[in-house]
């Protein structure tokens, strides 16, 4: 079993640990030549293939986030902070560490963005950091892969997108795509339109959640 870091956004991380989001996708990042392609495996799933010329053999990619049984931990917006407490037992003041700590400590201690929504820097007292920054011991979420698999993007059906932790449109769009509509937004939003409207090969990682809230 195999653990690795995984950057979601702070409403992807509110879906995880309210049971909504089990699923995610991950654009496919490869090198396609002409001897690069998806094919199609002995179980009849597809997979990103490679010819290996000099070998006069096949090469299967290993998908970069893992395989079934492997761990994910979720990295997410947040910040080391000390409250720092009055007479009164009241937070007077917050200050946060100019540095990340190398381990987690009793002085400082870790924050989400999850948890603040909207609230301004100048309300809460400090920035954040980005997720790409956290490290593994800042982690509070770790995930389980139960199945991984490819398909194009705009496979998707209206559970998947459910499962994608997706909050369903109130309305005004075809029937049967409530949860894929507002899906289609959240990645163009992230990737551009073009990527959409190209219809990539994608990661499908299913999984579910093993420490971090109830699991």
């Amino acid at each position: 079993m195999k653990e690795r870091g995984m950057i979601f956004n702070a409403e992807m991380v509110n879906a995880i640990l309210s049971g909504r989001k089990t699923q995610t996708r991950r654009p496919i990042k490869w090198k396609q030549t002409r001897f690069t392609e998806i094919a199609e495996r002995d179980d009849g799933s597809l997979w990103p293939w490679a010819e290996d010329c000099e070998r006069g053999g096949d090469i299967w990619f290993a998908c970069p986030y893992g395989e079934i049984g492997d761990h994910i931990w979720v990295r997410e917006t947040w910040q080391v902070i000390h409250d720092h407490i009055d007479e009164s037992s009241h937070v007077e003041y917050r200050t946060y560490a100019p540095s990340i700590p190398k381990e987690k400590d009793r002085y400082w201690h870790t924050v989400y963005a999850e948890h603040f929504g909207d609230e301004s820097r100048e309300d809460r007292g400090f920035p954040w950091r980005p997720a790409i920054h956290m490290p593994r011991w800042a982690s509070r979420i770790t995930l389980e892969i139960t199945d991984v698999r490819v398909e194009r993007l705009r496979d998707l059906s209206e559970e998947d997108a459910k499962s994608e932790g997706i909050i369903p449109s109130a309305g005004g769009v075809l029937p049967g795509w409530e949860y894929r509509i507002n899906f289609r937004d959240l990645w163009m939003d992230i990737y551009g339109t073009d990527n959409w409207e190209a219809n990539p090969w994608v990661w499908v990682i299913e999984f579910k959640r093993v420490e971090g809230g109830a699991a």
